[in-house]
């Protein structure tokens, strides 16, 4: 299969060294400043971005019908949109805020969990996310999607990154230190104890791993699928 990488930062050399490492030739390494154009002779391609380029670079790549896998977060509020280009080019997207296995497992452990706790108002839930210093977003991606996960059974009805007294509302800690690669911590704390659930990434390889299992999925369907779609989750 041919790939277009879009956004050649660490994560796209790694995502090279997977990809080739499975049979798949990269026919195009894109930076900020070069034509989207040169990506159109690629099977696919992998974009990993930046919350500033993302939009730009999906609305040129679904009208250039190239079936696309995104793993740049902070763009939610325009999916909607994205999704009806997507229907409207017959093209097709993979959008995940984290594609590491085993981050997508966390995530079902996570609405599981939120669904056993929701009778037991003496714990009050938390969240904590660390990232490496050049993460612009905050929180994470990931860290929304487990706050969606688990906001229903838990009556929530938004997350903050200040502290509160809001019951409705689910702080999220967010900390940024050098060469920390993902670690997501929810806690759920009364007076006498306290039930912890974490994931830590230990390297960027599963989130790239994830994004070329990706790739191969997308070859030849159209709409907009999530990483549930691609893992059968």
């Amino acid at each position: 299969m041919k790939i277009a990488l879009v956004g050649y930062g660490k994560m796209g050399k790694t995502i090279e060294r997977l990809a080739t490492s499975r049979g798949h030739e990269i026919v195009a390494r894109l930076g900020r400043n070069d034509q989207m154009k040169q990506a159109q002779i690629a099977d696919v391609a992998i974009e990993f971005t930046s919350p500033e380029s993302v939009l730009n670079n999906l609305n040129e790549l679904i009208k250039l019908n190239i079936p696309t896998v995104c793993g740049t977060t902070g763009w939610n509020d325009d999916l909607d949109d994205i999704s009806n280009l997507v229907i409207k080019e017959n093209c097709s997207l993979v959008h995940a805020s984290n594609f590491s296995l085993g981050v997508n497992l966390f995530f079902e452990l996570n609405k599981k969990l939120a669904a056993m706790m929701s009778t037991f108002n003496e714990y009050k839930v938390s969240m904590n996310e660390i990232h490496h210093t050049e993460k612009k977003d905050a929180p994470s991606g990931t860290a929304i999607t487990l706050f969606e996960g688990l906001k229903d059974p838990l009556k929530k009805t938004n997350w903050s990154l200040e502290q509160t007294n809001d019951e409705q509302i689910v702080t999220i800690d967010a900390i940024r230190e050098e060469d920390v690669k993902g670690t997501h911590s929810i806690f759920y704390s009364s007076d006498i104890d306290e039930i912890e659930i974490k994931h830590t990434a230990h390297s960027r390889d599963g989130f790239a791993l994830g994004a070329v299992i990706a790739a191969e999925w997308i070859h030849g369907k159209k709409g907009v699928f999530t990483m549930k779609d691609v893992l059968g989750l």
